[in-house]
């Protein structure tokens, strides 16, 4: 085949390679072997662990550094990311709110608050931002949001009009919600979340079942928690006017999706798909010739919406026939079923047995991926 125009767009090799370092390394090896050939690189995630550097580093944003409230209620070094539009802003909650925050001895849901994420939006609005992407994945939190919007001005009041707490155990307190004194610039704001999961808030398949366990919620703290989230939905959908405990994805990290919205309008949007629109991939995929896409490890969780099967998948809506590849530092038995996600073929970078650390060490991971490439080319070139 002419390979003409090559789209690269590879997520990130975790633990070896960012996003952007994997597609400049491919690209080399294209660059190489076909030099007249048009190339364009772009970062990939899908809305979890390393958006914020894919989307920042790829877009040529930058990193703003800060200190918000962790899980724990102490002091957290924190980050997102500013789009070079200078209005966009990436974050993953995880920076403020993260299960990896928290000691595996002290974890709990009904301590544990995203107080620091709504003080982290607050930073972003001060810094002129007005339209948001965030990952929602890796809470340490089942809180409702109570925290973020306690920080971005919300009041939630006890029986006897003191004011609430901010972490899971307090949901049980609340009796009134007061969203007079919320940050004005909040309605000017557009909040996109990334969310792939569609968790309703409560029942059997909530986010007190389903992910409160593996957040240090024993059975009694689950069905605890699942009572006093719909109770304080219940007054919220009230307050708010705005249907959101069914809604799917309302469930995602703690019942952060039904915050995000029932309270801030927030639209939940797969995160690969959210991404995509991020990075601007649509017009070069259209006249592509062929597109090299991947991860770390590929199984069929990648077949399942994450991010290199959601570029394949619209690439092949865009450009019909077009030829799509994806290179891996390990498949699974179960990667086969990415081939029927739009992969024509996937290619594991590995070329000799070697321990695992070995072959995550980034000049190991670069050497194997430009060879890979190198081949993978040499095949598909005219």
């Amino acid at each position: 085949m002419k390979l003409k125009h090559i789209v690269i767009a590879v997520d990130s090799f975790k633990g070896s390679l960012s996003s952007m370092e994997a597609g400049k390394t491919a690209a080399e090896a294209c660059r190489k072997l076909i030099p007249s050939a048009r190339i364009d690189i772009f970062p990939l995630a899908d809305g979890g662990e390393g958006t914020v550097d894919a989307l920042t580093d790829g877009l040529h944003g930058q990193i703003i550094p800060t200190t918000v409230t962790g899980p724990l209620q102490k002091p957290v070094k924190s980050r997102y990311g500013l789009l070079p539009d200078s209005h966009t802003a990436v974050i993953e909650m995880a920076d403020a709110a993260g299960l990896t925050m928290v000691p595996p001895t002290q974890r709990n849901p009904l301590n544990t608050t995203t107080y620091g994420l709504g003080e982290l939006i607050l930073q972003a609005i001060s810094d002129g931002c007005r339209d948001f992407i965030i990952g929602i994945g890796g809470s340490a939190t089942n809180d409702c949001g109570l925290g973020m919007l306690t920080a971005l001005g919300w009041r939630f009041r006890k029986a006897d009009g003191s004011a609430a707490g901010i972490c899971g155990r307090d949901l049980a307190d609340i009796a009134a919600i007061d969203g007079s004194g919320a940050d004005p610039r909040l309605k000017t704001c557009r909040f996109r979340i990334a969310c792939d999961v569609t968790n309703p808030l409560c029942g059997p398949d909530g986010c007190s079942a389903v992910f409160g366990p593996q957040k240090g919620a024993t059975p009694e703290i689950v069905a605890a928690m699942d009572q006093s989230i719909r109770h304080f939905a219940e007054l919220a959908e009230a307050a708010q006017k705005k249907h959101g405990i069914k809604h799917p994805g309302a469930g995602a990290a703690g019942g952060l999706g039904f915050a995000f919205h029932t309270f801030l309008g927030g639209e939940l949007v797969p995160g690969s798909r959210l991404c995509l629109e991020a990075i601007g991939v649509r017009d070069a995929l259209k006249d592509a010739d062929l597109l090299i896409t991947g991860e770390g490890r590929m199984d069929r969780q990648t077949a399942m919406g994450k991010g290199p099967a959601g570029i394949a998948a619209l690439a092949h809506q865009l450009r019909p026939g077009i030829r799509t590849v994806a290179v891996c530092g390990c498949a699974l038995p179960d990667a086969e079923a990415v081939n029927e996600h739009g992969i024509d073929a996937y290619f594991p970078i590995l070329h000799l047995p070697m321990r695992a650390e070995e072959a995550m060490e980034e000049k190991t991971a670069r050497q194997n991926l430009r060879q890979t490439v190198t081949q993978l080319i040499r095949l598909l070139r005219d």
